[in-house]
């Protein structure tokens, strides 16, 4: 069934467009608190934690669902700006009927999005999904006056998610002695991560921690890890860690500056839990670097590549019943830490790594060099059928005829914007940016 709502990463869009309108969000709680309150057990009344990252349009969309929510007779408990995966957590945790995040992730601050999670701190199933859909089409009513839900703070919220991710790091380690730089993107983490990574003993520098409601992700963050890079050569410190707007997703800077992407921390990863256990297998996506995929395989660690977005990495993870996955953007996955991605955690098992291997980043990487890649986001044009374009399969055809057995194409569109994605991987990075340039050519503006 078609969603018309829904992507990869729940509901997303620009505000004041439908679907994020203060209606339609209003609705969406409706929709939802009916579908929920169906499935809840004989008596029980559903309750559910909403959580926000900065942007100023959280306020709105915040007061839209609460009062969806409400009429459909299910009680709220608002846990202010937190990061996705703390709404994750905090559900699973309180026993609750289910997770609301308002957020846009790594998107500007026009844009906004709504996505949920389940009693088990898991994204909601498709068939969950494709219900409140469908009870989105029907009109709005409102449960009588006694059967109204109520709303409350959960003044605790950032207490508890600090306490849990500090459980997430080895007892016999410490960060003593580590100055690290802490860059929060403006956005949902900023009044935790800092004191995370403090709490467990590290000299913490934070950036990007001054959100206004306008720049989440404004020239800081994952997305953006030059103001990073340069702020760790400049404090001099040992590391930098770089979170996006909703904290879901990881790069780290070491001391020269040098960026880690999501494919290197997570061969890093592997190298870890092998001398610490073993592993059985690895979960990265049709974009993760062929580098990494041939290093696994020489290590003996079954290797598999889902869809891109890491619904398709924890599903895959959950079919084969492997614990660790990720994406070269930055979410990664550990099912033995947490229910979903999440990018503090992520850092701080990084972190315990080189504490275990003794060693550096660049050290901890010997061995294991990613393939240049070219990815290059294409405006797409709703009338523009990329799928049925001749021009453009011709020029992928051509691409990958070059490249044999030394590199791949990969064109897919964007889950949550109107971008059509080109990436070409060569051995030859000036063969890779020439290729996708071609390719991306062919898509008129």
């Amino acid at each position: 069934m078609a969603r018309k709502y829904f992507g990869t990463d729940g509901i997303r869009g620009e505000v004041g467009t439908p679907p994020i309108t203060p209606d339609i969000v209003m609705r969406l709680g409706y929709a939802a608190g009916k579908v929920l309150a169906h499935r809840a057990a004989f008596g029980d009344r559903p309750t559910v934690l909403i959580g926000k990252d900065t942007r100023i349009s959280g306020y709105m969309l915040e007061a839209a669902l609460e009062a969806g929510f409400a009429a459909s007779g299910v009680d709220v408990m608002l846990a202010g700006p937190m990061p996705t995966p703390a709404i994750a957590y905090l559900t699973r945790a309180l026993r609750l009927s289910a997770g609301v995040v308002i957020s846009a992730s790594h998107n500007p601050y026009q844009d906004n999005g709504i996505k949920f999670f389940s009693a088990t701190g898991n994204k909601l199933p498709d068939a969950v999904e494709a219900e409140i859909e469908a009870a989105l089409e029907l009109p709005m009513e409102c449960v009588s006056s006694d059967k109204l839900g109520k709303a409350r703070r959960l003044d605790d919220a950032r207490g508890r998610y600090i306490e849990f991710c500090k459980s997430t790091f080895p007892n016999e380690l410490d960060l003593r002695g580590m100055k690290l730089v802490v860059d929060c993107a403006h956005g949902a983490a900023y009044h935790i991560a800092p004191d995370v990574f403090h709490e467990l003993g590290a000299e913490v520098i934070a950036i990007g921690n001054q959100p206004n409601g306008l720049n989440i992700n404004d020239g800081y963050g994952a997305t953006r890890p030059e103001a990073l890079s340069l702020a760790v050569r400049k404090q001099r410190a040992d590391l930098g860690i770089a979170l996006d707007g909703d904290a879901d997703r990881l790069l780290m800077v070491d001391a020269s500056g040098r960026v880690y992407n999501g494919d290197e921390l997570l061969y890093v990863m592997v190298r870890d839990r092998l001398a610490n256990g073993g592993i059985e297998g690895v979960v990265g996506t049709l974009m993760t670097n062929m580098a990494v995929e041939s290093a696994l395989r020489e290590m003996g660690v079954g290797f598999a590549r889902a869809k891109v977005g890491d619904r398709y990495v924890l599903e895959m993870l959950q079919e084969r019943g492997w614990q660790l996955g990720g994406e070269g953007s930055g979410h990664m996955l550990f099912l033995d830490k947490h229910t979903t991605g999440d990018g503090i955690i992520s850092a701080l098992q990084v972190l315990s790594a080189l504490r275990r291997m003794n060693c550096t980043l660049a050290d901890s990487l010997a061995g294991m060099r990613l393939w240049p890649q070219t990815l290059l986001n294409v405006r797409l044009r709703a009338s523009f059928d990329w799928q049925s374009s001749a021009d453009l399969m011709t020029e992928k055809q051509r691409a990958e005829s070059a490249l044999g057995n030394e590199g791949r194409v990969l064109i897919r569109p964007s889950g949550t914007e109107p971008l059509l994605r080109v990436m070409v991987e060569a051995r030859d990075a000036a063969m890779a940016k020439s290729l996708a340039e071609r390719i991306a050519a062919c898509v008129p503006a």
